[in-house]
């Protein structure tokens, strides 16, 4: 394959390589502490023995799914210390494959953080490394500066609309549902790009990788029968389930399958399986904090850390549909939303063993009015530039307008735009129309006027308003039934109201 070029120092001939690895060892083992370097050892003797059945280490691919966060950083150095490590003492050099997903929801930051990584590591003009860029379907050498696909950009704005007027703007569903099936979409392709992959590297557990795979085959047993998945076992299976999972989600979300659903990808080696690192070290930034800083230089921008995550912007968009709703629906104010969301928030960070310091950093962000008029301003250029979603197509998503026949039309044009009130039965003629009938007359300004209210096409509203069969929101539960990220807060869904339990769900 072609690698990334840049930095293009000249070819490197063998023994100037084995210098350059010998280097980056030599760095990346003083940056680990004691047990961590007794970790490397161990790892590579573990992952020698998993790799014989394989045809050994020298013939070997193993994949590593790097998403920019402080995290995966930790784990592509820890891997490629154990890469040199094994090479070194064995004189054998597997071929480290990392690919990296991008979503629209991944700022210019991330990429700048994964490019320090790759130039720290020697990683770039180095034969034993595949560095992988994924938009979509779309494979190519990792570059910092290649510019998004916009084709993955329209399909993660649809996705956001569509799943969040479904949920009345619940967070996990919708930002991470669509983005989780293309994380798995992404593996699948990079497992089985060019001549495949034969280990993937994980920090889950044991126990985790099978509560997941049983969650996941389950997931895939209710949403729809796949004849293939019996043939399958281990994680191609898993990747099958996914795939059930995935075309059945597109037809709930976007009302039926279109080429822009690629499901996930899981033609991959039969013999693929997962190599956990769990066992070995623990990847949390609080052990690493100078190899992450220093050597790697990784840098925890203001966008792209958000809360638990910190390869991605989405979740400070959370917590401002939160303050949205609050303002727009519940009739209370923005920062009663905010005090709700950033209060989840941190303690899933505790949950999750955040570093004092960034909980604390983290806290400082969103303290106190103007702090958070700051954040507001930043959220509102983020959601404009990576979604083209403006201000008013925010709010409109927090009432959820269309869905249910329009059960919320009604008190949205009453509170968010009163100029149309007197014209609602003729929008909801417009919205109960079949969602490919043309627009002629009258009606052209009307729909219109929706479009840009809401950031729907008027086929995609159409959809949304006769969508109210029962249950058709039930796949949407059920992928949140299991997730570890919500809780049942105590709100008022009015100024003066009781206080009511709310599931709240979040990153």
């Amino acid at each position: 394959m072609t690698r990334h070029p840049s930095p293009a120092p000249p070819t490197s001939s063998p023994s100037s390589l084995q210098d350059r690895h010998a280097d980056v060892l030599r760095e990346l083992l003083d940056h680990l502490a004691p047990q961590d370097r007794q970790a490397v050892r161990l790892a590579a003797d573990r992952l020698g023995a998993a790799l014989r059945p394989h045809g050994g280490v020298r013939d070997s691919t193993v994949l590593v799914g790097y998403g920019g966060g402080k995290d995966s950083s930790y784990t592509v150095a820890f891997v490629r210390a154990v890469q040199l490590f094994a090479a070194r003492r064995d004189g054998t050099l597997f071929t480290l494959r990392s690919a990296t997903n991008r979503h629209a929801g991944m700022p210019r930051a991330v990429m700048e953080n994964i490019d320090r990584t790759y130039r720290a590591l020697g990683m770039y003009d180095d034969p034993s490394c595949e560095l992988l860029l994924l938009d979509g379907g779309r494979i190519r050498p990792f570059r910092h500066d290649l510019p998004a696909d916009p084709a993955v950009t329209a399909r993660n704005r649809a996705d956001i609309l569509m799943t969040g007027h479904r949920t009345a703007a619940q967070a996990r569903p919708t930002f991470c549902n669509a983005c989780n099936l293309s994380m798995a979409n992404s593996f699948g392709l990079a497992a089985a790009h060019g001549r495949g992959a034969d280990l993937i590297v994980t920090g889950d557990s044991r126990e985790e990788q099978r509560d997941y795979a049983v969650w996941i085959n389950r997931l895939g047993r209710q949403v729809g029968h796949d004849p293939r998945a019996r043939r399958r076992t281990g994680f191609p299976r898993v990747l099958g389930a996914l795939d059930t999972v995935s075309r059945a989600y597109a037809r709930t979300i976007h009302g039926e399958a279109t080429p822009e659903d690629p499901g996930v990808h899981a033609d991959v080696p039969a013999d693929l399986s997962f190599f956990s690192i769990f066992e070995d070290t623990p990847y949390d930034s609080g052990s690493h904090w100078e190899l992450l800083t220093e050597f790697l230089g990784f840098r925890f921008d203001d966008l792209a850390f958000s809360f638990t995550e910190s390869d991605c912007a989405n979740p400070a968009l959370m917590a401002h549909l939160r303050g949205l709703t609050c303002e727009h629906v519940y009739g209370r104010s923005y920062d009663d939303g905010m005090d709700e969301y950033v209060s989840f928030a941190l303690r899933l960070m505790r949950r999750k063993d955040f570093p004092q310091r960034l909980i604390d950093r983290m806290a400082e962000r969103y303290a106190g009015t103007p702090a958070r008029a700051a954040v507001r301003d930043a959220v509102e250029r983020f959601a404009a530039e990576a979604y083209d979603l403006t201000p008013q197509h925010l709010v409109c998503l927090v009432h959820a307008p269309f869905t249910a026949r329009g059960q919320r039309l009604s008190a949205f044009l009453r509170a968010e735009h009163p100029e149309l009130a007197a014209a609602e039965p003729a929008l909801r003629a417009l919205l109960a129309a079949p969602a490919d009938e043309p627009v002629t007359g009258p009606d052209l300004e009307l729909a219109a006027s929706l479009e840009e209210i809401s950031g729907l096409t008027l086929p995609q509203a159409r959809r949304l308003y006769a969508d109210d069969r029962p249950g058709s929101g039930a796949l949407v539960n059920r992928i949140l039934e299991d997730d570890p990220h919500k809780e049942l807060i105590s709100t008022r869904h009015s100024a003066d109201g009781p206080t009511v339990h709310e599931l709240l769900s979040g990153r």
